[in-house]
């Protein structure tokens, strides 16, 4: 840090300061709100990176929670236009999603009750969501829509019941409930796991999201070192981390292979099945006695040109013939 202050910073504070120091009022004041008094005056006002060396991990920290948060806003977006195109949900598991919902409705839940920083868990409200639309669309293209209507009732009263209500569920049940959220947030990337492996293939998984997932969870390790004291949430991003690591090895384990094992091959068999089956039995027989009478019809012709050519007389005279007589 001493090297980076005087090597880099001090000569460019002329040139610096006057920008740091006139920042937009909305600006600097997000910036008050997100680092303090004492590190905003050390980083933005001083250009100063040696006397609060602690600011500058601080720093990093909120960097890193708005950049996630910011990549939550789009994180499955890929995968929803992937689900909405294909009309399909191959190698997408329902189970999963379900469970992802519930663990980031509880986490989100416990993070406001505590009075955490927006920046060390933001993402799960905007991911929450895009889990509901998945969810929603993963029943629809599987002709589950009743179960559909379903579970927005669940998630509905689940967040009335977590998040607007202070009577329905305790400080000490919200307690018990992150604990199994850390549970839930592992269990929920095993089905994902399963279906994969047993389809040979990611079907219609987006990569984007899965590496964004990986991405966003080593982050979150860090930003919870830094900005919380809290080890149920710690523990339930390195092992969503670890899974993670798991999802994205398979991506790329199964990046060209086909969505399932013989795949192909049903295809093909069903094709020409359907081909066959769809072609009327009565065409099919006149097809064959067309077949038969053409082949006739050759053969006949053959053995009437090989009967005319022995039957004809020859052209050449024959010995002892009147033609061949002289008169005397």
């Amino acid at each position: 840090m001493d090297q980076v202050q005087h090597l880099v910073l001090d000569p460019l504070k002329p040139y610096l300061v006057p920008v740091t120091s006139s920042l937009p009022a909305p600006v600097n004041d997000l910036a008050l709100n997100l680092l303090g008094e004492a590190c905003h005056s050390a980083l933005l006002l001083d250009l100063d990176v040696t006397s609060h060396p602690e600011c500058v991990s601080l720093a990093i920290s909120k960097a890193l929670g708005i950049g996630i948060i910011a990549a939550a806003s789009i994180v499955k977006v890929p995968q929803i236009i992937k689900l909405v195109r294909s009309q399909s949900s191959e190698g997408l598991s329902f189970t999963s999603y379900l469970l992802e919902t519930a663990s980031f409705v509880i986490t989100l839940a416990y993070n406001m009750r505590n009075g955490f920083p927006f920046s060390t868990y933001g993402e799960t409200s905007l991911i929450a969501v895009q889990d509901v639309v998945i969810s929603v669309l993963i029943l629809v293209y599987s002709k589950r829509t009743a179960q559909a209507g379903a579970f927005l009732v669940a998630v509905g009263s689940a967040v009335y019941a977590l998040m607007v209500s202070d009577t329905l569920v305790s400080d000490a049940q919200m307690t018990n409930l992150q604990a199994g959220a850390g549970g839930l947030s592992i269990a929920s990337k095993l089905p994902q796991i399963l279906t994969i492996w047993q389809q040979g293939g990611t079907g219609q998984l987006s990569a984007f999201a899965v590496f964004n997932y990986l991405f966003g969870s080593l982050s979150r390790i860090y930003t919870t070192l830094q900005e919380v004291d809290d080890k149920l949430i710690l523990y339930g991003f390195v092992a969503g981390f670890a899974l993670n690591a798991i999802l994205a090895a398979q991506v790329l384990y199964y990046w060209n292979s086909p969505t399932t094992a013989g795949h192909g091959k049903e295809v093909d068999t069903t094709t020409t099945n359907a081909t066959n089956s769809n072609t009327p039995k009565k065409l099919q027989g006149v097809g064959q006695k067309g077949t038969k009478a053409a082949l006739a019809t050759e053969e006949a012709l053959k053995t009437n040109a090989r009967n005319v050519k022995n039957s004809s007389p020859s052209t050449s005279p024959r010995p002892g013939s009147s033609s061949g007589r002289r008169r005397g």
